[in-house]
């Protein structure tokens, strides 16, 4: 039955990593209602490596042209520092404060389900009135505005606010067009995401039993799988539609989260 379970989070993080609505707060409800113990958010974070290495297959070919193209084509190196300079934020911020987060915050549906709120209108209001996008493409984004989205991933330590919706946000604000800011999301996720699973193994390791580590590579493999399936509809959705209904979305769950805890719901 945990195996079962953990499959089934397993696809809720890989169908929720990408799109603006924050995969840990939506796995760390899901816990919640499915009775999956988690202490310190281990399983929570580690899964989500199989949405990174779903991103690495997609855009595998962009990947290996800028690894073998890094010793002598300029066009390689400034990419791979644009996206090395916008993860270091998030890396130190996780660094200082990813022991408070897990501790306290992880286990506060209050904080998810005014992140849901607060984060859904700041996404209305920056759809609304965000600058005209000049940048067509995440690749020719400038490093200043790399940096930019990445101090907004910060953010995304509040389980709630989004690590792809702050970054999202962010490149808006950056002049990015939509589909631009969420390629870039999707490059920043790797190394981002890949440091907090590298720290929580080297953290952990030593407790890690047998059967907790299958509980991982069940809910890893799910990941991977679902967020395959996610990526390119999400693209295409976003290129029509824009990231209103996301926005919408967040908040009629935060309120229903609100209503759910002055209701006695725990």
């Amino acid at each position: 039955m945990t195996y079962f379970l953990a499959a089934i989070l397993g696809i809720v993080q890989g169908l929720t990593e990408f799109l603006p609505v924050s995969s840990t707060a939506h796995l760390l409800l899901a816990e919640k209602l499915l009775g999956f113990q988690d202490p310190m958010g281990v399983f929570t974070v580690m899964i989500q490596l199989g949405s990174i290495l779903a991103i690495v297959w997609l855009y595998r070919l962009k990947i290996v042209h800028v690894l073998v193209g890094l010793p002598s084509d300029p066009d390689a190196r400034r990419f791979a520092a644009m996206v090395a300079i916008a993860a270091v934020p998030a890396l130190v911020a996780g660094a200082l404060f990813s022991g408070f987060v897990k501790s306290v915050l992880y286990d506060s549906p209050k904080v998810f389900a005014w992140s849901f709120i607060i984060g859904g209108i700041v996404m209305l209001l920056v759809e609304r009135f965000r600058p005209k996008p000049t940048i067509l493409n995440a690749e020719h984004t400038p490093i200043s505005r790399a940096l930019g989205v990445g101090i907004c991933q910060m953010l995304a330590l509040v389980p709630g606010v989004s690590r792809s919706g702050a970054t999202i946000v962010g490149g808006m604000l950056m002049g990015l067009d939509r589909p631009a800011a969420a390629e870039f999301s999707f490059f920043l996720a790797i190394p981002t995401m890949t440091a907090a699973f590298a720290h929580d193994l080297l953290e952990l390791r030593s407790s890690l039993t047998s059967e907790r580590t299958a509980e991982i590579a069940i809910g890893f493999v799910a990941a991977f799988i679902a967020s395959l399936i996610v990526i390119r509809p999400f693209l295409e959705f976003i290129r029509r539609a824009g990231f209103s209904p996301f926005a919408w979305y967040r908040i009629a769950l935060g309120a229903v989260i609100v209503a759910a805890l002055a209701a006695g719901w725990r």
